[in-house]
C-alpha cells in the first residue's frame, strides 16, 4: 500500500447545460414523470436465491493487487466470505454523464440493471430528491450503524443517511507551495493577497467551489442563502477582472501547483497526499473559517433486484479491518474512524504512518472545522449555474 497509488480525484466539473441539469430543472418544475413515490421504488429482491449483485463505481477507486491490477483483494474476500458474486464495473467517469446514462430508466420506473452505484454528495442529493434510490435496511448493516463517522451521519440532503452511505470522503481546502510562497496560509481571504496576484486558481465546478468561498465570508454552509451565493460571485468577478485569479481548473490544478505557475489554489485533500509524496513543500490547509467535507456515496437504485446483497456489501466495507485495507490504498478521508487503529498496528512502517495522516484521519482540531454543505436545490440550480458559468467562462 503506497501513498503514490492514490487514484485521481472523483470531483468533476458540473456542466449546467448537460442532461443532469435539465432533468433536475424539470423535477423542480414538478414534472410528474421524474419523481418516484416511496411505494414504487422497491422491486422483487432476488438476493436470497440469486447470490450476485452489480456495482457501478469510478475507475481506480478500490484496492488492487500490486502484482495484478485485475485483482481486487477486499472485493474478492467479500465474494469468498459470502458466496455473493460481484459484477464490478468501472463505468462512472463523471457525475452528470452517468446521471444522463441511467436517468431515462429511473424516471420511467424501469430497472437500471445495477444494484449499487457511487455518486458525489451533490448528485446524491438529486437522486434522493427525485426518489430514485431506496432506503437501506440498517438491520442488515450493523457495521454502518456502529462505525460510520459521526461527522457524516446526517447531511441535509439525506437526514440520518437513510438512502446513502459514504464510500470515501474528502476535504475541499487550500493547497499551496510553502517554499515558493515563503509563508503559511491560514485563511481563505489570503488567496486575495497581493503576493499571490495572478498565481491563484479556483475550481471551475459550481458544486466543488462555492462552499469554501462562502466559509471564507463566515457563512454557515449548512444553511447558506442566495444572497451568500451572489456575494461570493461578486467577489470572484472582482478578482477575475483585476487579475488575481489566474484561471479556473478541473483536476489539472495539480500541474500548475507542481510547476510553480500557481502558488495557492482550491484543492482536494486526496490529490495533495499524492503531490506531497513527491514534494513535501506542498501543503494542504483547512482554513480557520472551515472547509467543506464531502463524500462519494453508495446508493441502491430503484427496482434493484439484489438489494439485500448490496446492503451486505456496503456493511462489509464498514468493518474496520476492511475499511483500513481500502483506506491504505485509496488515501481519501476514511469514513470509518476505527480503521485508524488497524492501520496504526501494522508492522509495515509506511502503512502504519497512514494512521497519522490527517488527510486520511482528520485530528480533533481539524474535525471541528469540517462541515457538509447544504446542496444546491433544483430550483436554485439553473439561476446559479448561469451566473457561475458566465464568470468561469463555461
Amino acid at each position: 500500500m503506497s501513498l503514490t497509488s492514490k487514484p485521481l480525484s472523483r470531483r468533476t466539473l458540473l456542466r449546467a447545460l448537460g442532461a443532469g441539469a435539465v432533468v433536475g430543472g424539470l423535477a423542480g418544475c414538478g414534472v410528474p414523470a421524474a419523481y418516484v413515490a416511496p411505494g414504487d421504488r422497491a422491486g422483487a429482491d432476488l438476493s436470497a436465491d440469486d447470490k450476485r449483485l452489480a456495482w457501478a463505481n469510478w475507475p481506480l477507486y478500490i484496492d488492487t493487487d500490486d502484482d495484478d491490477t485485475t485483482k481486487r483483494p477486499t472485493l474478492e474476500a467479500f465474494e469468498k466470505r459470502t458466496g455473493i458474486s460481484v459484477d464490478y464495473v468501472e463505468e462512472i467517469n463523471d457525475n452528470d454523464e452517468f446521471f444522463g446514462k441511467i436517468s431515462p430508466a429511473l424516471m420511467n420506473h424501469q430497472a437500471t440493471d445495477r444494484d449499487l452505484i457511487v455518486m458525489s454528495d451533490w448528485m446524491c442529493a438529486r437522486f434522493v430528491r427525485l426518489g430514485w434510490v431506496q432506503a437501506m435496511d440498517r438491520a442488515n448493516q450493523p457495521n454502518v450503524t456502529k462505525y460510520l463517522d459521526p461527522l457524516l451521519r446526517s447531511p441535509a440532503f439525506d437526514p440520518g443517511r437513510a438512502h446513502t452511505v459514504p464510500w470515501q470522503s474528502g476535504i475541499t481546502g487550500i493547497a499551496y507551495d510553502h517554499r515558493r510562497l515563503g509563508r503559511e496560509i491560514r485563511h481563505v481571504s489570503e488567496l486575495w493577497d497581493s503576493d499571490l496576484k495572478g498565481r491563484v486558481t479556483l475550481l471551475s465546478g459550481l458544486d466543488e467551489s462555492f462552499a469554501l468561498l462562502m466559509q471564507g465570508n463566515g457563512v454557515d454552509i449548512t444553511k447558506w442563502t442566495a444572497d451568500d451565493f451572489h456575494e461570493v460571485c461578486d467577489q470572484v468577478e472582482k478578482y477575475v477582472h483585476n487579475g488575481q485569479i489566474r484561471r479556473f481548473t478541473g483536476n489539472d490544478y495539480t500541474k500548475d501547483l507542481v510547476s510553480g505557475d500557481v502558488l495557492a489554489c482550491q484543492a482536494y485533500s486526496g490529490d495533495v497526499i499524492q503531490l506531497q509524496a513527491d514534494n513535501p513543500d506542498i501543503r494542504f490547509v483547512v482554513p480557520e473559517e472551515g472547509a467543506e467535507l464531502w463524500s462519494d456515496s453508495l446508493m441502491i437504485p430503484d427496482l434493484a433486484s439484489h438489494k439485500a446483497n448490496a446492503e451486505r456489501l456496503v456493511d462489509y466495507y464498514y468493518d474496520p479491518e476492511v475499511a483500513a485495507e481500502l483506506a491504505g490504498w485509496v488515501n481519501y478521508v476514511c469514513p470509518v474512524p476505527d480503521a485508524k487503529n488497524v492501520l496504526a498496528s501494522s508492522k509495515d512502517e509506511e502503512t502504519a504512518a497512514l494512521a497519522e495522516n490527517t488527510l486520511i484521519f482528520p485530528d480533533d482540531e481539524m474535525r471541528e472545522r469540517l462541515v457538509i454543505a447544504r446542496d444546491i436545490t433544483s430550483g436554485e440550480r439553473v439561476e446559479f449555474s448561469k451566473r457561475w458559468n458566465a464568470i468561469v467562462g463555461l
